[in-house]
């Protein structure tokens, strides 16, 4: 009798945790972006969080927390209720380099989260102020080598993309640049704009109407291939650097133990998101490039985060090490 009652009662827990992820979502979600409106993983939270919205029937909210390159409002995600209604949009500085650079870090990145799926990739888009001296790429490694003392570079906190960006365009470039931490890349782009930060390194995403209105000066995209949105800006193979080629990650996640019904449902409404023409035109125009689907499931990008904490440390650590 008492092993059917334990029996009964898993049953009916099975049933009940398979009606709530069927009924599932019954109210708005929220979509954590661990930097400041404006930046780069912020554009990209809103295009995907619109579209994500109608293919769930409920409204995602997004939610900027600031702080320590990201870290914070993570791992406030990672100890989140399990329900499907408090996501994030991580990227590769919060789930890739962050390891590298805080030892007490308060979350795994690959433990502690429920993979949703990729969201977008975004080439590093190497720019200065408008009026800053140098034309091209290799004048500007020219200058830096002979003006470092004088040059500052702008990021969005340690351990963020633009950190990891600025940290290893330095290590190829050879040179150490003083490096000014903001808490986020919009605050940071409002200082370059106005004439107070020298350089940047991150996405190219909402860098492409600056440059295109020549209120900042791009040197190259770490790409293989030129950006469609800024044809005329050449890859760093091109113009000079060759060893430096960094290709930006943003991707959604749950907390651990979110139900697997629910991640099944967030990543659908994220693939069906991808697929829409009005969302690749935006994300296109910004300089983004959508994931193929082959590298959309969240079983890929568990594997993924894996791999990238993997080999983002050791690039990194050598990095900081040549800064000393």
């Amino acid at each position: 009798m008492r092993r059917c009652c334990v029996v009964l009662g898993a049953l009916l827990a099975l049933i009940a945790g398979n009606a709530q992820a069927q009924s599932w979502p019954t109210h708005p979600i929220t979509m954590v972006v661990p930097f400041a409106a404006g930046g780069p993983t912020d554009a990209i939270a809103r295009i995907v969080a619109e579209q994500m919205s109608k293919a769930l029937g409920q409204q995602i909210i997004i939610e900027n927390e600031l702080g320590a390159g990201g870290t914070t409002a993570t791992a406030r995600v990672a100890q989140a209720k399990p329900d499907g209604y408090t996501i994030m949009m991580g990227q590769m500085g919060t789930h890739g380099t962050a390891p590298a650079v805080y030892p007490k870090l308060r979350y795994n990145p690959v433990t502690d989260f429920a993979p949703i799926g990729m969201a977008a990739l975004a080439p590093v888009l190497i720019v200065g102020r408008k009026d800053l001296p140098p034309k091209d790429l290799k004048e500007l490694i020219a200058y830096a080598k002979t003006n470092a003392a004088k040059l500052n570079e702008a990021h969005a906190g340690v351990g963020s993309i633009s950190y990891t960006s600025c940290t290893l365009f330095n290590a190829a470039m050879g040179v150490k640049i003083t490096q000014v931490a903001y808490r986020g890349t919009g605050p940071a782009l409002n200082d370059m704009l106005a004439g107070q930060i020298d350089l940047m390194c991150d996405q190219v995403v909402t860098y492409v109407e600056q440059v295109k209105g020549g209120t900042i000066k791009a040197y190259a995209i770490a790409s293989n291939e030129r950006s469609p949105a800024l044809p005329n800006v050449p890859t760093t193979k091109e113009a000079g650097l060759p060893a430096f080629q960094l290709i930006a990650w943003n991707a959604l996640f749950a907390p651990k133990g979110t139900p697997s019904d629910v991640i099944t449902r967030l990543n659908a409404a994220l693939d069906k998101a991808l697929d829409d023409d009005n969302l690749r035109k935006r994300l296109g125009e910004q300089g983004g490039i959508v994931p193929p689907k082959a590298e959309r499931s969240a079983a890929w990008l568990q594997v993924f985060v894996k791999s990238e904490v993997e080999r983002l440390t050791p690039l990194l650590k050598a990095a900081i090490e040549a800064k000393k």
